[in-house]
């Protein structure tokens, strides 16, 4: 993807079977993080509090990927697998025939958030 300016044009850019995806995500993770800032790092769309990234996503040529901390992930290891997604120590990618369910999101934000003490 090319470098843009925001989470709009970075999800107006996205190919196009993710872009609703992408809305979507960007619509749950300011609902859970509502003191949060939209910040774009590192050409990634993403949320921070008090100068540290709390969430990020991505869009890719085949997948999206949620980023975020890795207790987080681990914390919801369970439910990740439940959904029969892919995740790393630091993310969990989905695509556009498997998306990640919104409370999934949801629980994700909110673990990264408590997980830098925040």
């Amino acid at each position: 993807m090319t470098k843009t300016a925001g989470h709009d044009a970075y999800i107006a850019a996205a190919p196009e079977p993710f872009r609703a995806m992408l809305a979507n995500l960007h619509t749950q993770l300011a609902r859970a993080l509502p003191e949060a800032q939209e910040v774009m790092k590192y050409d990634m769309p993403g949320f921070e509090i008090a100068g540290r990234t709390i969430a990020g996503y991505a869009a890719f040529a085949k997948q999206c990927g949620l980023y975020v901390d890795p207790g987080a992930i681990a914390a919801h290891a369970d439910e990740i697998a439940a959904s029969k997604l892919k995740a790393t120590k630091t993310g969990v990618t989905f695509s556009a025939n498997r998306p990640i369910p919104d409370e999934l999101i949801e629980k994700l934000a909110l673990a990264s958030r408590s997980a830098l003490a925040l």
